[in-house]
């Protein structure tokens, strides 16, 4: 078993005052989708959080999700990522995922997981698209813990993974999955039209 960390930390600056972790996906904010998602594969999930985030603490407040109060969360992605990782328990591994990447489905995140037990040597573990582009969810090996504990700025592991590259095994995920967010009010009701 390793934990799952929801990394749920951001601004959500481009939304116009709307909190996309809270835009509804299928009936249900899209943290909660996100959280049900993890509790699935059976592994402890942890969710960043910011200091204040009451909604998005309620949208999963009944789930069998642990929050994590991330302080360096105002520092961008890498402070939410290095202040989540000092809170999750000791383990060989932990799979990262980003909260608003709302084509993630429970597959994907198994096919990773399942990818890592089968292919134990590498460091690192993660999504990809159809293409072969790089994404999420990741893996992190255990022994890379203390590269993320230095992280900084907000491009949170991504000189870490490019370093590792050699030791990344890529798992091919279905069309967009890993790397589909939608960071605007106009790319969200676009989407919604799409999904119709």
């Amino acid at each position: 078993m390793i934990p799952i960390l929801i990394l749920a930390g951001g601004l959500s600056s481009r939304m116009g005052g709307r909190d996309k972790l809270l835009e509804d996906v299928r009936g249900e904010p899209l943290l909660r989708k996100q959280v049900q998602m993890a509790c699935a594969t059976g592994h402890p999930v942890f969710v960043a959080l910011p200091p204040v985030a009451e909604a998005r603490l309620s949208a999963f407040a009944d789930l069998e999700a642990e929050p994590l109060t991330v302080p360096e969360a105002n520092e961008g992605l890498s402070g939410t990522l290095r202040g989540a990782l000092r809170q999750l328990p000791e383990a060989q591994a932990f799979m990262m995922i980003l909260a608003d990447l709302v084509a993630l489905e429970l597959p994907d995140l198994t096919a990773v997981l399942r990818v890592r037990e089968a292919h134990p040597d590498n460091l690192i573990w993660r999504g990809a698209t159809q293409d072969g582009g790089a994404g999420h969810p990741i893996i992190f090996d255990h022994s890379l813990w203390p590269e993320i504990a230095k992280l900084r700025g907000d491009d949170g592991a991504k000189g870490l993974v490019s370093r590792f590259r050699d030791q990344t095994y890529l798992v091919k995920l279905p069309k967009e999955h890993a790397r589909f967010d939608l960071d605007t009010p106009e790319a969200w009701d676009a989407w919604r039209k799409s999904s119709r």
